[in-house]
This record gives structure tokens, C-alpha cells and sequence, in this order.
């Protein structure tokens, strides 16, 4: 049976509260008896139960980490960026998935709360201001991705994701495309809206036609992409370029070339977004906006670990730099 508190303090000579201060680091105790229960408690091979001490500390000592979809291969590097941190400052990470669905998002924050995590990162699919701003606040803060909130409670970490439109786009232009397309992601998405908002920014500054019909939004992943583009480009022949919202859609895009029998490069240039790990790896390799993925799962848990030692400060919007990488696509 495992060894109880008053076991420890029974063993030491010493009564149960004093035990509970030297786990909890709390009170004046002298060092003989602290060092008197420290070998107790190694004798007796006794755990803290969390729960007691979460009681004395009103801490916990983990956050939520809460993603779209964990197969997504952008999320790895970010969630080894926020459990790396949060580990090394003590913390344990609950990892939930959401899949990209307003009530499970809505329910897995309710739980979260009801678990008694110090503190929430999330990458929401959808509009969550009316739960943020019932769950959300000195005692619960909350650390979200990509989209902009002024809630008490809540912090944002922000990608800059038109940015990284315009600087693909740019590029496309530099190399002499005029007539460019673009897979766009979901259109409940506010990254979704920055990108194809910073598409829309380049054309019109070099004066090229911005047409509605280039533009096809729907679910960012590989086969969407295939079947959006072999769609544009079969309805469209003049189109001679694709940014997409993500490196999978530009991967798919790269495959309807190929059934299409489009030379990439020179026939279509294709740009993605993300760099994720496949993005070098394809033929021709992906030419894609990289994020820095592991610094931002970094800098959100540094922002969350901030929020709980200052829960009465405001904090500004944390802005993550992006780069685009040019590969072989385009």
C-alpha cells in the first residue's frame, strides 16, 4: 500500500502539517527537520498526491494544449516547442484534438477547465469569443493562436500570415506570372482570410485582375488540393501559377500538374505555406512560406507561463515572423 502522509510524519517524529509544508516548500521549518522528512520520505518511498497538493497550491501544475488536427504535420514541431518549455518549467501538457469542430473545441475547453488545468493554449478552427469569455480570466488564462481577442483572460500569439501571402505572391510576379491562383483554405479560418487578403493585396498592386473564380477555398489538406487544382486548371489553361493556403494543398496541386501533365516549374509554378517536413522532400521540392512551428509552441507557452505569474497584467499580441524558402516549384 503506498505510504501516506501521516506515515511520513509518524516516521519522522513530526506532525502532518509540518510533512505538508516541506512538500509544498512552504513555512519556516529548520533544516534538520526538513532534512528529517526528506529522508522519510525517501524511505518510505512516499508520492505527493497531486490532487492534495493542487488543494494548498491552487495550482495544478498543467496546461491544455488543444489542436485542430494532431495529423496535421504542421503540429508536431509546435507541440514539441510547448511541451519542451512547459516541462522544463515544471509543467505537464494534456494534448487535445479537436478536429476542427466548433462543439468538440467548445467541450474540450469546458473539460480542461473542469480537470483544473493552470492554463489553456489553444489553435481554434472557428469564433470562440463567447466561450473565451465565459471560461477565461485570472484564474483560467488562455493562450490562442491566430486569432485577435481583447478578453480579460486571454493572449494572443499571431502568425504573420499576410505577410507570407504577399512575399509568395511577390515572388510569383518576379518570376513573370500573371495569371495566378490560389487554394484557399476554410473560410471560417482568419488565416484563411489573411492569405488570400495578402494574395489579393499583390495583384492589385502590380494592377493584375483579381478574379473571384481563381480563387477555391475548401478543407487544407492533400486530396482537396489535388482536386481543386486539376478543377483550375482544366476549366482555366492560362492559369501559369497556384499559391495555396497550405504545403498539403500545394502537394496535391503538384499531383493534378502531374496527371495533367504540367511541367512544375515551367508549365505551373506552385507555392505553399507552412514548410512542413514533406515540403523539401517531394519532386520537385516545394517552394512554401516557412513558420517557424517550434518557436511559435515556444513563444505561446512563454506567453501562458508569463499570464500565470501576472494574472492581472495585459499583454500585446505576440507577432511570429515567417520567410519564404525557394525550392524547386517555383
Amino acid at each position: 500500500m503506498p505510504a501516506k502522509l501521516r506515515d511520513v510524519a509518524q516516521k519522522a517524529g513530526v506532525s502532518i502539517k509540518t510533512v505538508s509544508r516541506v512538500v509544498n516548500n512552504q513555512g519556516e521549518i529548520s533544516e534538520a527537520t526538513r532534512q528529517r522528512v526528506l529522508a522519510a520520505i525517501a524511505d518510505l518511498h512516499y508520492r505527493p498526491s497531486k490532487v492534495a497538493r493542487a488543494l494548498v497550491t491552487q495550482r495544478s501544475d498543467t496546461v491544455g494544449l488543444v489542436l485542430s488536427d494532431i495529423t496535421n504535420p504542421f503540429f508536431p514541431e509546435v507541440a514539441r516547442g510547448v511541451l519542451d518549455v512547459a516541462e522544463s518549467c515544471g509543467y505537464n501538457v494534456f494534448l487535445c484534438n479537436s478536429d476542427g469542430n466548433l462543439e468538440r473545441e467548445t467541450r474540450i475547453l469546458e473539460s480542461l477547465v473542469d480537470h483544473g488545468v493552470d492554463g489553456v493554449i489553444i489553435f481554434p478552427t472557428f469564433e470562440l469569443e463567447p466561450v473565451l469569455r465565459r471560461l477565461a480570466g485570472p484564474h483560467l488564462p488562455i493562450v490562442v493562436v491566430n486569432r485577435q481577442y481583447d478578453l480579460p483572460g486571454v493572449s494572443t500569439v499571431m502568425i504573420q500570415t499576410r505577410r507570407g501571402a504577399q512575399l509568395a505572391v511577390e515572388h510569383l510576379i518576379r518570376q513573370g506570372h500573371t495569371a495566378i491562383a490560389m487554394l484557399a483554405g476554410q473560410s471560417h479560418e482568419v488565416p484563411q482570410l489573411e492569405r488570400v487578403q495578402g494574395y489579393r493585396d499583390v495583384l492589385a498592386a502590380h494592377g493584375l485582375p483579381i478574379r473571384e473564380e481563381w480563387i477555391i477555398g475548401g478543407v487544407p489538406v492533400r486530396n482537396r488540393g489535388r482536386e481543386s487544382a486539376l478543377a483550375l486548371l482544366s476549366r482555366y489553361p492560362e492559369i501559369t501559377a497556384i499559391f495555396a493556403y497550405n504545403d498539403l494543398l500545394a502537394l496535391g496541386a503538384i499531383e493534378a500538374c502531374q496527371a495533367l501533365g504540367r511541367r512544375v516549374p515551367e508549365d505551373c509554378a506552385i507555392i505553399g505555406f507552412d514548410d512542413i517536413p514533406l515540403a523539401g522532400a517531394v519532386c520537385p521540392p516545394l517552394t512554401t512560406v516557412h513558420v517557424h512551428k517550434y518557436e511559435l509552441g515556444r513563444l505561446a507557452v512563454e506567453r501562458l507561463l508569463q499570464m500565470l505569474a501576472q494574472p492581472d497584467q495585459t499583454f500585446v499580441p505576440i507577432w511570429a515572423d515567417v520567410e519564404l524558402i525557394v525550392r524547386a516549384s517555383a
